[in-house]
């Protein structure tokens, strides 16, 4: 009898799971319609709003702007351009490789002239690629070179090339670190580290280390997630501060979602990439696993988590649900989690699924959000529909879970 109600039961289980794989499947490719088609080639003309192709046509004065979001120089965009390589392998659909692609080869192609609008301040801040030539903060470059690479192993240009080796000689030599190495920013005041920098780092790092073999990528990347840990996990609650003010030896006060999620993904990719064999491997995954029991503790009965982490009285917030959705998935697929562990993941994207809309709009994204000595900024931080912060973490995340729920079947 107990055999029976036990078959009954798993039964059930693969039966709804393999429904909500067919309604990922669906809300994936509703998302991604979206940004594709809206994704088009182009500089706009603010004054007219005129969409000018040919370069040699553009107005000698007046601001102007990438034409597109989803093509400016940001670090959101390279999140986006992995998940959709990451669908192309999946699918096989050529749309993904070709948009993830083609967002690349607009900027090198046009390197040059876009580079001249940009020392002319032609460009309007919100719609720019002046952080390609800027390099001065890891948000500059590191997440739009992590994809870079990933568009590289497909299509394998020498300005690529010499682009990622330029970013990986300032992630080593020039960046901003504190005196043990970690990476830390002079804002908002002296050598302060921030958790979004393990995110706006490690992936291209762990990246890195594969594509040229050499080892030196995979030891510094390590050495990020053990020193971001000690200086920002919260023993106490299980999650980690978003920020350490090394001026005064303190951590800021939030533990904010989406900072945690930025962590969690960044270790994820970096146990995709390590070799097996590298000495700091168990320690990766012991505070990966640390990590995951931790912030599983503050999943709402909804799926998703809140704004701020441990505030129930903060609002629930998508991305950094995708975040975590994504790192649970993934390790459950890669085996470096017990499979049981796959009920969070699940109803993280219950969660998420909740704020898709008919149309594939995204629904209760945080927007961009600094550090702050008050919990007040986060709590009342604005969310947008289709806010492109938390996209590209919603298309892996969905990625992961139609993978996820496939071999949870099988």
């Amino acid at each position: 009898m107990k055999t029976q109600i036990f078959a009954c039961i798993v039964l059930i289980v693969l039966t709804s799971n393999i429904y909500a794989q067919v309604n990922t499947e669906e809300q994936v490719k509703l998302i991604t319609k979206l940004i594709i088609n809206d994704n088009i080639k182009g500089i706009k003309v603010i004054e007219t709003g005129d969409i000018v192709t040919d370069f040699s046509k553009i107005p000698n004065t007046g601001k102007l702007m990438i034409a597109s979001r989803y093509k400016t120089w940001e670090y959101w965009n390279g999140v986006l351009n992995t998940g959709m390589l990451k669908l192309y392998e999946q699918f096989k659909d050529e749309k993904y490789k070709s948009y993830s692609l083609g967002n690349y080869t607009y900027i090198f192609d046009n390197y040059a002239e876009l580079k001249k609008l940009n020392d002319e301040n032609r460009f309007r801040w919100d719609g720019t690629v002046s952080q390609l030539f800027e390099m001065r903060l890891l948000d500059h470059c590191g997440s739009m070179a992590s994809g870079l690479i990933d568009a590289y192993n497909y299509d394998k240009r020498k300005d690529y090339l010499d682009y990622l080796n330029k970013v990986g000689d300032y992630m080593l030599n020039k960046e901003v670190k504190l005196p043990d190495g970690t990476f830390a920013r002079t804002e908002p005041f002296p050598l302060t580290v921030w958790l979004d920098d393990m995110y706006m780092s490690i992936p291209f790092l762990a990246r890195m280390g594969k594509l040229t073999g050499d080892k030196k990528y995979f030891d510094f990347a390590a050495k990020q997630v053990i020193q971001f840990t000690k200086y920002l996990y919260d023993d106490n609650s299980g999650l980690y501060f978003h920020c350490y003010y090394n001026d005064i030896k303190e951590v800021g006060v939030a533990h904010w979602g989406r900072a945690n999620g930025w962590s969690i993904f960044a270790q994820a990719n970096l146990l995709e990439f390590l070799p097996l064999d590298h000495p700091d491997r168990p320690e990766l995954l012991r505070i990966y696993k640390q990590q995951i029991r931790g912030f599983s503790r503050y999943q709402d009965v909804t799926g998703l988590w809140h704004q701020l982490l441990d505030k129930q009285d903060s609002y629930l917030e998508t991305s950094c649900t995708a975040m975590f959705t994504y790192a649970v998935a993934k390790g459950v697929n890669e085996g470096w989690i017990d499979k049981r562990y796959n009920t969070i993941a699940i109803e993280g994207w219950r969660g998420i699924a909740s704020q898709i809309n008919e149309k594939g709009i995204v629904e209760n994204i945080c927007i961009g959000t600094g550090t702050s000595t008050s919990n007040v900024q986060y709590y009342t931080r604005p969310v947008e529909q289709n806010d492109i912060h938390g996209l590209g973490a919603v298309v892996l995340a969905g990625a992961e879970m139609i993978k996820l729920i496939k071999n949870y079947a099988e």
